[in-house]
């Protein structure tokens, strides 16, 4: 225990109330990495001290935005001594979140191609073949082939002859994945548009999921920014502890 920590000891009790924790949970912390080795007195009890406060602090800023597994992981592995890999799970956290955002930028230009789209030729056929398709939507029919094998499409198919029908839906989500592709869009980051569209049926329910998903993604972001603010300071007066 460094000179700061002896001259504020703190009881298992008196950090679990700096938190509104339980005892328990501190130890549980302790024994998770998330708070570096207490100190012991001579009859065994943990003693704390600053720095295990400011861990205590920084895991929960850091739990906030990245949530509690990646949290612990990222507080153990600073107390192992491997900060780079710590920052390298919150880099990894980032880059998730900058998955997410990607997929919403896809489903909003989604929503483009579902405004004012016509499928009425399919509805009232009963249903369009392969070729037909492909001339509405402007594409090869090995690229709606290409989609359907990558599980993006799902026509039913005829009986007996086994041929492709597509019908309203599939035509909407041909445009979608077509005017997707043309904005470089890969097809993991499609697929997940594609989903939203299915589950929400429908474009203006897409767009209350949308901006639902955006207010949450914005809190989260702010929340990391937070978390990756306090961590910083945490690392840094470890550093300057040990250099000290």
């Amino acid at each position: 225990m460094n000179t700061d920590d002896r001259r504020r000891r703190l009881r298992t009790v008196d950090l679990a109330r700096t938190a509104g924790l339980s005892t328990q949970q501190i130890r549980n912390y302790e024994d998770a990495g998330v708070l570096p080795p207490a100190g012991r007195t001579e009859s065994g009890y943990r003693l704390f001290g600053e720095r295990h406060r400011q861990a205590l602090l920084t895991y929960r800023g850091l739990r906030e935005g990245y949530g509690p597994v990646t949290a612990t992981r990222v507080m153990r592995a600073v107390h192992e001594g491997d900060v780079p890999g710590a920052l390298a799970l919150v880099d990894a956290a980032h880059a998730a979140l900058h998955e997410d955002r990607v997929s919403l930028r896809a489903a909003r230009e989604a929503l483009g191609v579902l405004a004012g789209q016509r499928t009425e030729a399919a509805a009232g056929t009963g249903g369009l073949r392969i070729g037909e398709v492909a001339a509405l939507v402007g594409v090869r029919t090995s690229a709606l082939r290409v989609w359907e094998s990558a599980g993006l499409l799902a026509p039913r198919r005829e009986r007996g002859t086994r041929y492709r029908v597509y019908g309203p839906a599939d035509v909407r989500d041909a445009r979608v994945v077509h005017t997707l592709r043309r904005s470089h869009y890969l097809f993991d980051q499609i697929r997940p548009v594609l989903d939203g569209l299915r589950r929400e049926g429908g474009g203006e329910a897409l767009r209350t999921a949308i901006a639902a998903r955006e207010q949450a993604l914005t809190a989260r972001t702010r929340a990391t920014l937070e978390g990756a603010g306090r961590l910083h300071t945490y690392l840094t007066c470890t550093e300057d502890t040990v250099r000290g």
